[in-house]
């Protein structure tokens, strides 16, 4: 049951994102990714709102902050997890990883996009 509720947590937050996302472009233009942007602002914003209110402040139960945060703002944005995670990462003491991991998700995922871009200009 909790796999279908995240699935349909994850529609939620889809169509939530392409929503604003399309309000965004339509309301700003396409010159800069606005919408995105928004998007992972917000997400981070919730995702943390979420886990605190679950973990720290006992109000929002286990199963609830599953379909919330890996449904609702895993369909919204992935940035959220990353940005929590680090967050966490920092608040428990471990720096280090926290900075390699955000070193390595913003570095790694930008190197991988080249990537595959220069693949991309290979075929024809």
């Amino acid at each position: 049951m909790r796999f279908w509720l995240v699935c349909l947590g994850g529609a939620c937050g889809t169509g939530a994102r392409y929503l604003l996302g399309t309000w965004a472009a339509r309301t700003f233009g396409p010159a800069f990714p606005v919408g995105t942007l928004m998007i992972n602002i917000i997400g981070s914003f919730l995702i943390v709102i979420i886990m605190g209110l679950s973990l720290q402040r006992g109000i929002i139960p286990a199963d609830v902050r599953l379909v919330l945060t890996t449904g609702v703002m895993g369909g919204f944005t992935t940035y959220s997890s990353f940005n929590y995670e680090t967050l966490r990462l920092f608040a428990d003491g471990s720096r280090g990883f926290a900075l390699l991991y955000l070193g390595g998700t913003v570095f790694g995922c930008f190197a991988a996009g080249l990537l595959a871009y220069g693949l991309l200009r290979l075929l024809p």
